[in-house]
């Protein structure tokens, strides 16, 4: 399955750093179409021409602030119709969180829940249809371990992880046997850049890596277990070191889970 996704339409969300800017030179080197999502229209171009000197059959940039809802179903059309297809939609883009739950402006809820929640539901539910008309496809999602239980200074960023899982699990089960697979890529603690653009209680960016953050495993090391896990349409992934265990923890022994969590350092 060396070259799984050669020739194959793959659009990421996010894809101008970390995780998805990870995973598009991946797909690349397997001689994929790309196109690339995110807000920087700069830091797009520099990832399109590391792709193009990695193989990428092509690739096409669509800039974006996922958080104006309004723009979605139209940015969706044209992400179709760029090529004519999407074989593999990568719901990757995100947005952190923090701040507790009393001090969050509602501002603050309301755009980590459209770029979180919101933006792929649309985008996907755009996609979907034309997905299925044409034979059928693959859609992954980015959700989080703080997408399987709650955490300091996350309420919201949890909450949209959380919801994440009801949508997709329910795509899961209505169009399986439409030829539709859906993978969850569930990262603990990866060097991306989510902590710095994160967002505190007034809107303003985190502006610093966590210390946590920087122990994590590298976006690059992330992108070669997500890039297997879609090749073999994998239910879920779990991306990181020990802190996946707490996943399980939850699973199996919910209080004390719950326990551990309080007393989690919050960064």
């Amino acid at each position: 399955m060396k070259n799984y996704f050669e020739n194959k339409v793959i659009w990421i969300t996010g894809a101008s750093s970390g995780i998805g800017e990870a995973c598009a030179y991946i797909f690349s080197k397997q001689n994929a179409y790309l196109i690339l999502t995110a807000l920087e229209e700069d830091l797009l171009q520099q990832v399109k021409e590391k792709c193009l000197q990695y193989g990428a059959q092509d690739v096409y940039v669509l800039t974006a602030d996922l958080s104006q809802l309004d723009s979605l179903e139209q940015l969706a059309e044209k992400a179709w119709r760029t090529i004519g297809r999407i074989d593999l939609l990568y719901n990757n883009a995100g947005i952190s969180q923090r701040a507790t739950t009393i001090d969050t402006n509602f501002e603050v809820i309301k755009k980590i829940m459209d770029t979180n929640y919101f933006a792929p539901v649309i985008l996907t539910k755009t996609i979907l249809p034309k997905m299925i008309e044409n034979g059928g496809g693959q859609i992954a999602v980015t959700t989080s371990i703080s997408g399987k239980f709650g955490f300091p200074l996350r309420s919201i960023y949890s909450s949209s992880k959380y919801a994440l899982y009801g949508f997709f699990e329910t795509i899961d089960a209505e169009y399986f046997n439409k030829n539709i697979h859906v993978t969850f890529v569930c990262p603990g603690r990866v060097q991306t850049k989510i902590s710095f653009y994160a967002l505190e209680k007034d809107g303003k960016p985190h502006g610093k890596f966590d210390p946590g953050q920087a122990k994590g495993i590298s976006s690059e090391q992330a992108a070669k277990k997500i890039i297997h896990a879609l090749e073999i349409k994998k239910s879920e992934i779990l991306v990181g070191k020990n802190e996946i265990i707490m996943v399980y923890i939850k699973r199996f022994f919910p209080k004390l889970c719950r326990k551990i969590v309080r007393r989690m350092k919050t960064l």
